[in-house]
């Protein structure tokens, strides 16, 4: 897309590598001589009378938007009076300034209507030699750069040094061309946008059907002509009539997990992969982020499982909207928050795999939450559920297909990501060479005003 326009006539260096050679006739100017910077902070939750009223207060999570219209939470006038939140005008650029996403990006969005933020916030207006708009398609397309400039080393928590942000040198082309840059960028960045919007609805698509195929080969097996009787559980509804009927607790064993203390070196560190939750993103699992010693398995409360068994999260705020499983293809130990699934020789482990993915929904609705909020999947209720169970001939057949299948699936979503990612890069980089003059879009013409001008001439 960058290479269908021409280059500006003149270049200088800029002085600084994220931006390279610039217009000639662009100025360079630190930050601090073209804003002012304001922050924020949170009234106090034991006075109710701050919360809940009608003006947007910002924090890192309403940032998912490049224009800030609402929020999640609201202030009243008494929370700007009495508390260490201000009043920020519509038209300031909000930037994150605190917040585990500065690993890899920096949230920035204009605000339409007047806000406060939060403490982990920073609000930058601008003088008239700067468009916030543009300055905020500087920041979106030189993230990368930015963020190894702005980033303060050391800090338990990844933030934004505003030092270093102030100091930071901005491309400042004349304000005419900077709006015409902004207006070029909002046209063809929401080209690349809607792109990326059908590629994701695609992907939501795909994997309502993946989710589906699972369903139906567990619950209704491979022939559609199978004579079906009632199973008489409400959201099961019909089986086929050779199929039994069986519950967790009766067609496999639980295995619970633990903790090797932290203090003791001797325990950590070995080669017996030790899942928890934060490993449960695939199917099969054959390793983990951690791993312990033998040692560990001698003096804490964690066991070997075997090879063949269903691991389940069962706390977790992930509980929320998911159940992951997995099956494990080496010996293993868990965690806590997880239980192993040892099937009997009646029910193979990888349809059993399958059968608690069709599951899901069901499994969710036992999902409760614990004292300290936490969401918990609680033993006595999930190994009750009604377990569908074909012979095991036709489980395996039943595995066979559904991996066939899928895998189909899982291609044609790989692939869909893939074209997500490129139109990103492609986005960045389009942004990245209008800001830094890389590309000269002042004689571009808005696709609507080409159309008015071919009629006119017409």
């Amino acid at each position: 897309m960058v290479e269908k326009y021409k280059a500006y006539p003149d270049y200088k260096n800029s002085g600084t590598r994220w931006m390279g050679d610039v217009p000639k006739d662009w100025s360079l100017i630190p930050l601090k001589y073209l804003c002012q910077f304001s922050g924020g902070g949170t009234p106090s939750k034991d006075s109710p009378e701050y919360w809940n009223g009608n003006i947007p207060w910002v924090s890192p999570k309403d940032m998912k938007t490049s224009r800030i219209i609402s929020t999640i939470d609201n202030v009243t006038e008494r929370a700007i009076n009495e508390s260490s939140t201000n009043l920020v005008d519509e038209g300031a650029l909000l930037v994150v300034v605190r917040s585990g996403i500065l690993q890899h990006s920096i949230p920035v969005a204009i605000n339409d209507v007047p806000v406060t933020l939060n403490q982990d916030m920073k609000a930058i207006r601008f003088n008239a030699r700067l468009n916030a708009q543009y300055a905020m398609y500087v920041t979106i397309g030189s993230q990368a750069a930015l963020l190894l400039e702005w980033r303060k080393q050391g800090a338990t928590v990844e933030s934004i040094e505003q030092e270093y942000l102030a100091n930071t040198v901005f491309p400042v082309p004349p304000v005419n061309e900077q709006d015409k840059i902004t207006k070029f960028l909002d046209v063809e960045t929401a080209k690349i946008d809607t792109l990326i919007e059908k590629q994701q609805q695609l992907i939501h698509l795909l994997k309502e059907k993946r989710q589906a195929v699972i369903n139906h080969a567990v619950t209704k097996g491979l022939n559609p002509n199978a004579k079906m009787r009632d199973s008489g559980v409400e959201w099961l509804g019909e089986v086929p009539e050779h199929w039994a009927l069986s519950q967790p607790r009766y067609a496999c064993s639980f295995v619970g997990g633990g903790t090797p203390t932290k203090e003791n070196l001797d325990f950590w560190g070995g080669d017996i992969p030790w899942v928890s939750p934060k490993d449960m993103k695939q199917d099969y699992l054959s390793s983990a982020q951690d791993t312990i010693t033998p040692a560990a398995l001698s003096h804490s409360a964690v066991k070997l499982i075997d090879t063949g068994a269903v691991l389940i999260v069962v706390r977790g705020m992930i509980l929320d909207h998911s159940v992951p499983v997995a099956l494990s293809e080496v010996k293993l130990t868990i965690n806590q928050d997880m239980k192993a699934l040892i099937p009997n020789s009646k029910l193979d482990g990888e349809y059993l795999l399958y059968c608690l993915k069709g599951m899901r929904d069901n499994i969710l609705d036992l999902v409760e939450s614990s004292a300290h909020g936490t969401k918990c999947l609680r033993t006595e209720q999930f190994d009750r559920m009604a377990l569908p169970l074909p012979p095991l001939n036709e489980q395996l057949k039943i595995i066979a297909q559904l991996k066939d299948t899928l895998s189909r699936i899982d291609k044609l979503t790989s692939n869909t990501e893939l074209m997500i990612g490129l139109a990103i890069e492609r986005r960045t980089a389009l942004i990245s060479a209008a800001v830094t003059g890389k590309i000269d879009v002042r004689n571009w013409i808005a696709p609507q005003a080409k159309l008015i001008d071919k009629e006119v001439a017409a």
